[in-house]
């Protein structure tokens, strides 16, 4: 697994970035789309067609930039350089990692992105009114403006949808092995996560810090959504809420206590109903800034986390975040804005 980057200090809040300007956008300069070529070759071919396809209709310029997954973060940096030196947009082609991938580079850059979903779920995508379908969604990107959109970080690690200790690692690498043995699917996804919930035994000791609030806990995982979306499906939206919603101003956290067999058989029909958060050893709040301290092993230092479906291991303590510099995503004006003005941390 790749090591990330060191975290912020844990002392207090740190100084956050100031807000910058929605990046302007030349109809004339051809956009960049970064295509992840690890779907096989016959899946890019696709792609190609479809982006192609939407750039004629509308007589535009594109340059389809495909790499492999190894090369994906340094292709994706370039093109957010060249975007923003050329004033147009990077766009992600991809699933929930590839966009992850494309938006830390674009975040990063100051330059607008846009998205075409491939994923499983595409919760990110459906949350900011971009369509599922490929073509649908190239040509919605065609025609939209940059809009600023909430992102969160955990060790300032740029993230769109989720981040998480503890089980919902392991879920998503079990996740990734039985889609590799029985296709991809939401079906195939929720058997996996039944499978991984069923063995769920490693628990994790953390001190957790939001402002004067401080919980030593005993968890399975501890789950941050900054997608709405997402939590209204699960059924697990906070009950102790700050001024807007998850994605709106304030990150939601998820703590999973330990429990037996039996109680996790409830607890997964009460994520299926999306009454989550009615059920028993699941608690609930919001956030805009959380340090984690988890006890680890002597001589270890660093955790298994999962970022937006991909994992890696981050150095403790764990500092999570609401960014106040927000990306700017391409879509439609008939979409609410997600961003509002930058509010101190707790």
């Amino acid at each position: 697994m790749p090591e990330d980057v060191q975290p912020w200090s844990a002392g207090g809040a740190a100084t956050r970035p100031a807000a910058i300007a929605a990046p302007r956008l030349d109809p004339a300069s051809p956009l960049l789309f970064v295509i992840n070529a690890a779907a096989g070759a016959q899946d890019v071919d696709a792609k190609r067609a479809v982006i192609e396809s939407a750039l004629a209709e509308r007589g535009r310029k594109g340059e389809l930039l495909v790499c492999e997954p190894d090369a994906l973060p340094r292709v994706a940096t370039e093109a957010a350089a060249a975007a923003l030196a050329r004033s147009t947009a990077v766009v992600a082609v991809g699933g929930d990692g590839s966009l992850n991938t494309v938006a830390r580079a674009a975040h990063a850059a100051g330059c607008a992105m846009g998205v075409i979903p491939s994923g499983t779920f595409n919760y990110f995508a459906r949350t900011h009114g971009i369509s599922t379908e490929p073509l649908a969604a190239a040509r919605q990107l065609l025609d939209a403006r940059p809009a600023p959109v909430q992102v969160g970080s955990i060790n300032e690690r740029v993230f769109l949808v989720n981040a998480s200790l503890g089980i919902y690692p392991e879920l998503l690498q079990d996740r990734e092995a039985f889609k590799a043995r029985f296709g991809r699917s939401r079906w195939v996804a929720l058997v996996a996560a039944f499978a991984t919930l069923l063995r769920a035994q490693r628990r994790l000791r953390l001190h957790i810090e939001t402002g004067a609030t401080v919980r030593d806990v005993q968890t399975l995982t501890l789950f941050v959504g900054n997608n709405p979306l997402q939590l209204q499906q699960f059924g697990a939206e906070p009950e102790d809420t700050l001024p807007g919603t998850p994605g709106d101003g304030s990150l939601a956290a998820l703590v999973l206590r330990p429990i037996g067999t039996l109680a996790m058989l409830g607890l997964m029909a009460h994520g299926a109903m999306g009454r989550l958060r009615e059920a028993a050893g699941v608690e609930s709040f919001e956030f805009t800034h959380m340090v984690v301290k988890p006890t680890l092993a002597p001589g270890h230092s660093r955790i298994v986390v999962a970022c937006d479906g991909e994992v890696t291991r981050m150095r403790a303590p764990i500092d999570i975040r609401v960014l106040d510099t927000p990306l700017y995503l391409l879509r439609g004006d008939d979409v609410a804005d997600t961003t509002h003005a930058p509010r101190a941390s707790p």
